[in-house]
């Protein structure tokens, strides 16, 4: 399953904004989440069409670092 642009765009004020110096946009990133949430691949396992799976897998892992981090 992928979302398209229009499905992003209605989602797109409840997700973390981009910052610094970031190559791919959150929509690319979002629907590799959903890959591989659907598909039960491992993070290495991604397809191509999503970019470096290192470069995927490094946001969320950093923000859920960082909320973990920052929890009561």
């Amino acid at each position: 399953m992928e979302i398209t642009e229009a499905q992003y765009h209605r989602i797109e004020d409840c997700l973390p904004r981009q910052r610094g110096n970031v190559s791919l946009p959150n929509l690319q990133v979002l629907n590799a989440i959903l890959y591989v949430s659907e598909h039960g691949c491992k993070w290495r396992g991604l397809p191509e069409r999503f970019g470096h799976w290192h470069t995927i897998y490094m946001p969320p892992r950093s923000s859920m670092l960082c909320n973990s981090v920052n929890a009561p």
